[in-house]
Order: structure tokens, then C-alpha cells, then sequence
């Protein structure tokens, strides 16, 4: 025995038991990515397959194409060689989709045989709400479910950020740095569109990071009238052009028409688009600036997540193994401050994540101040 150590024959017993008890927590595991595609999929993908092979000897299945794929049995290998190299890629391997399988016949109780079909001892299902909220009913039944929180709009209740919010924060704030020059160049008022849903979030801090004279977000229903106010009155001191960050969930004090012809999604989501065009139109209307809008769409989504997301992406990842092994089913792993905790799925999927009065006091208070009353024109 050396002196101060461990003697040798304990020290193999030692590893031994370690290598018992591994093998002994090794599992099968089911892998699906659902919803809106959001940069850092990949991420959580890879860090679940690296983690999950070389700490506890585990084997995964991907159920390609969200839900859908579990509902009809698409499948595809997960290993370390189907995860080398997507850590910088944007989308995600496993494909998804908008598949809703609560509103199949049976579409539950498919979903939960065909993970006893592929012998998976647990189901990690990366998502936002409407995932999520599938997550839940599927654990109600008694299926060993792990949630990841995925949504560029970081609306998802439970957690402080949820991974591809800043990968599509700094693509919209880029865009917002772009039309700022053309803007500038013709005198001209330009709306720039971004995702979000509900909630303001990239509105908020993209228009903040840009420098954005107007943010226009659901959480606060703005007065048209008082919008093309501030935009003349920007303009009687000489500042001959603006930009307007309108998130497509915003909505006119006096409540926006609704298009009939959007249609919904399988959860039943209205397809939202076309607020800025319509706020552009509505300057010109009251001020006579020339106004034009910009749609930012899918470009939030697509390309390679930022270093920040991949680092966030990576932390869900092992994160949601780990709490795979420690039996923690029905929860979600979350960020709070610095920290990936676990949290439950019900408390994730309650409500959605609105703004917060922190930032909201942030943009309020670097953008111009209405200084005299509002004008209406007929």
C-alpha cells in the first residue's frame, strides 16, 4: 500500500462497482425535437448522445419530425457518429413538425406503444409550450418524459432564457443596424417586423440593441395616433427618418381585424403576420413620411447559433440526461440565474412568459418622450 493513497486491489474494486452501477443505470432513450425549428437544436442533441454514452452507457432513437415521427413510427440512429460535427449547424438532424398527436384518434396511446415498441426506457422531448404541453399528457399516463425548453420567442414559463432567443435577437438587431442606413439615406419611415408571438421579447431587446425610436409589443396595445405623434415630432427636430421594431403579436388599443384567411395550426395558433405592413401604412396615412415595412420571418430561425445558445443548448442537454437518470420525469430542466434546475412540466406549460417590467423600464427609458398632446387627424 503507498503511502497516503489508496491500495491498488481497493482501487480496482472501486472502479469495478463504478462500472456495475453504470451499466446498471444505462438506458434506451427517445429523442424528438418539436415545433418551430430554433438554432441550438443540434446542440441539445449532441450534448444528450455524448453525455449519455460515456457517462452511463446509454442508447438512443430519434422520432424524426416531432411528434409525428413517435405517432407513425419514423425513427432514425443516434449515436456519436450521427451527432459529430452539428454543433454549429442550425435547424435540427432529427427534423419536426407541428404535429399535435392529442388531436389524432388514439394518437397518445400510438405514441406510448411505439416508444415500448423501440424498448425506450424514457422519452427526452425538446420543445416549446405546445411540445411541452404534449409532454405532459403523455407523463400523465404514465410515459417517463424529460422536457427541454426550446423557443426563439422566450415565452416558456419556468425558465429564465430558453435557447435560439439570442441567436434571433442578434439576427434581428443585425437587420434593425441594416435598414437604419437605407432609412437614413431617403428620409424614410420603416417598420421592421419580428417574430414572437404573444410575448415582445425580441421585439424588446432587439429594438433596444438597435436603437429603435418605436417598439410596438402584445404585452402593451399601442394608440396609432400617438406612434405617428412621436415619429413628427422626431422629425420637427430634424431627425428625418425612424425605425418601428413591431413584434407580430402586437395589437392596436383598439384591437387588430382579424384575418380569416391565416388559418391555425394543429394546436391551434392563429398564423400571425402582416402587423407591420399594415403599422407602416398607417404612419404614412397620418404623417405623409414615406413608410415601408420589412419582414424578418424565418431568417430568426435559420443559420448557426450563436456561441451563447450553444453553450445554453449544451447545458439543457445534459441537464435533461442527468435528470433522465435521477428518475426527475415530468419536469423540465430550466435556467435560474446561472443554474440548470429541474422544474415542473405543468408549471413550464401554465402560462406564457411575458415581458418583464425590468426591461420593459429598459426600452421605455432610452426611447423619445411624447412631450405635448396628441393631434388627431381625420
Amino acid at each position: 500500500m503507498r503511502a497516503g493513497g489508496i491500495h491498488p486491489l481497493r482501487a480496482q474494486t472501486h472502479k469495478i462497482s463504478q462500472e456495475i452501477i453504470l451499466k446498471e443505470q444505462a438506458m434506451r432513450i427517445g429523442m424528438l425535437t418539436g415545433g418551430g425549428d430554433c438554432p441550438g437544436l443540434n446542440a441539445v442533441i449532441r450534448a444528450v448522445v455524448r453525455k449519455g454514452t460515456f457517462h452511463y452507457e446509454d442508447e438512443f432513437v430519434g422520432f424524426v419530425e416531432g411528434w409525428r415521427g413517435l405517432l407513425e413510427d419514423k425513427t432514425m440512429e443516434l449515436s456519436l457518429a450521427t451527432v459529430g460535427g452539428i454543433l454549429p449547424r442550425g435547424g435540427t438532424i432529427l427534423r419536426t413538425s407541428r404535429t399535435n398527436p392529442a388531436k389524432r384518434p388514439d394518437g397518445l396511446q400510438h405514441c406510448a406503444e411505439n416508444l415500448q415498441k423501440h424498448g425506450c426506457d424514457a422519452l427526452i422531448a425538446i420543445g416549446g409550450d405546445d411540445t411541452l404541453s404534449v409532454a405532459q399528457k403523455l407523463f400523465d399516463m404514465g410515459v417517463k418524459v424529460v422536457g427541454v425548453p426550446k423557443t426563439i420567442d422566450n415565452d416558456l414559463s419556468g425558465t429564465d432564457f430558453t435557447f435560439g432567443f439570442d441567436t434571433a435577437v442578434n439576427v434581428a438587431t443585425g437587420a434593425i443596424d441594416r435598414v437604419h442606413t437605407t432609412a437614413e439615406a431617403h428620409n424614410r419611415v420603416i417598420v421592421v417586423e419580428v417574430m414572437g408571438r404573444d410575448s415582445g421579447w425580441i421585439a424588446t431587446y432587439s429594438g433596444i440593441a438597435g436603437g429603435a425610436d418605436v417598439i410596438l409589443i402584445p404585452e402593451i396595445p399601442f394608440d396609432i395616433d400617438e406612434v405617428a405623434e412621436l415619429i413628427r415630432q422626431r422629425h420637427s427636430r430634424g431627425r428625418y427618418f425612424s425605425i418601428v421594431v413591431a413584434a407580430e403579436g402586437a395589437t392596436f388599443a383598439g384591437g387588430n381585424v382579424e384575418d380569416g384567411t391565416a388559418g391555425r395550426d394543429e394546436f391551434g395558433h392563429v398564423r400571425l403576420g402582416g402587423i407591420g405592413s399594415v403599422v407602416a401604412s398607417e404612419i404614412e396615412k397620418r404623417t405623409g413620411f414615406e413608410s415601408r415595412s420589412v419582414v424578418l420571418g424565418h431568417i430568426q430561425r435559420g443559420g448557426s447559433p450563436s456561441a451563447f445558445d450553444r453553450v445554453l443548448a449544451t447545458r439543457y442537454g445534459l441537464g435533461a440526461i442527468d435528470m433522465a437518470h435521477r428518475g426527475e420525469f415530468g419536469h423540465m430542466a430550466a435556467l435560474r440565474g446561472n443554474k440548470i434546475v429541474s422544474v415542473p412540466l405543468a408549471e413550464a406549460i401554465a402560462s406564457n412568459r411575458k415581458v418583464d417590467k425590468e426591461i420593459l423600464d429598459a426600452s421605455i427609458g432610452i426611447l423619445d418622450k411624447l412631450d405635448f398632446k396628441v393631434s388627431k387627424t381625420s
